[in-house]
């Protein structure tokens, strides 16, 4: 981010983010639709607008059906009329409403152009006042780059999409980044994990709202889980740190060709032709991982494999991957993608 927007970020301080320490109820009559504002920007994610949009819509939809009022009001609002997505499609948007007006939950999309939109200043300050009014701010995905810009994310737990998770940290050293859940709350500010994730939190402030009786029948219409099993460490690619290091490339390649046999710090070190000692060092220096956390993953990545893509029993399974016992490999699944062997097969199973 620019040094002329971080600084009046630090001029402008704690006290003018008056929004979400303690939420503001907006003047709206208690019976109207809540008006929900989602904010896209040039090359934002076709799917981190339209996500949300369908589940407020979808929940309107089902209070119709059952007599009860229009619950959501939402818009989309941009800096521009004509917004390109990344998609390619090109869609029409509100401008920007006055920073005062009410609202009740304020929703910022993500997608490739959030970093020249959180290097705007006017529209980092927009945002920030704006934020001041709503009762709640939500982004999806990268979104979370934004409320990081307009100073939102100061003190509070986030998430954003997994492969962003170290780059938001950096960028915002004051947000606690969480890198595996799927959402986040925090004092009014709800943050969400990669594209897809901002249907899990549009459907929880649907529940929030209204209820579980509502989220649900929603969830079901939209043939999604309510909650999803397990955190975003599930959906991302455990393999990554075979391309941390192009040293250790060839030693990767030779773990997964003998992931049924014991593989000891020794056995590895002697593979990379080094000490132990000195492999250890190099080996977590490359990839953030001790040697024996990363043959877990592999032996996890290729489990995983077997368990979408066959029918083998999972004692086979943990024998084939090097788990040894079928509880060493529940245990281990638990540990790198939050859900059990049998918890995956049943979501992700053909």
């Amino acid at each position: 981010m620019t040094t002329k927007v971080a600084s009046a970020l630090d001029r402008t301080g704690v006290a003018r983010l008056g929004m979400a320490m303690s939420p503001n109820t907006p003047p709206i009559p208690p019976d109207a639709p809540r008006r929900v504002e989602v904010l896209a920007f040039p090359f934002v994610q076709l799917l981190d607008v339209a996500g949300p949009l369908q589940v407020f819509s979808s929940a309107n939809e089902r209070s119709a059906e059952q007599g009860g009022p229009f619950l959501y009001d939402a818009q989309v609002i941009a800096p521009e009329t004509q917004v390109g997505a990344t998609a390619g499609l090109v869609f029409s948007a509100a401008t920007l409403p006055p920073y005062e007006t009410p609202v009740d939950t304020l929703v910022i999309a993500g997608g490739q152009g959030v970093r020249r939109a959180a290097e705007d200043p006017a529209l980092v300050d927009w945002l920030r006042r704006r934020a001041g009014r709503a009762r709640r701010v939500a982004s999806v995905c990268t979104g979370a780059f934004l409320l990081g810009a307009a100073g939102l994310l100061d003190e509070r737990r986030a998430v954003t999409h997994w492969e962003y998770c170290l780059e938001l940290q950096r960028c915002y050293p004051r947000a606690r980044v969480d890198p595996d859940p799927i959402f986040v709350q925090d004092d009014g500010v709800w943050t969400s994990a990669g594209v897809t994730a901002g249907i899990d939190l549009a459907l929880a402030l649907v529940e929030e709202d209204h209820g579980r009786t509502l989220a649900l029948a929603v969830a079901r219409h939209l043939v999604v889980f309510l909650k999803r099993p397990g955190g975003q460490a599930q959906f991302s690619e455990t393999l990554a740190l075979q391309s941390a290091d192009d040293r250790f490339a060839p030693l990767h390649a030779w773990i997964a060709g003998h992931l049924d046999a014991p593989l000891t710090l020794s056995r590895l070190a002697s593979e990379a032709g080094m000490s132990e000692r000195t492999f250890a060092r190099r080996y977590r220096a490359a990839t953030g991982l001790t040697p024996g956390r990363a043959v877990e993953r592999l032996r996890v990545e290729a489990a995983r494999q077997l368990l979408t893509e066959t029918g083998l029993p999972y004692k086979r399974i943990a024998d084939r991957c090097g788990f040894g016992t079928e509880e060493t490999m529940r245990r281990s699944f638990l540990r790198v993608q939050g859900v059990g062997p049998q918890a995956y097969r049943a979501r992700f199973g053909a």
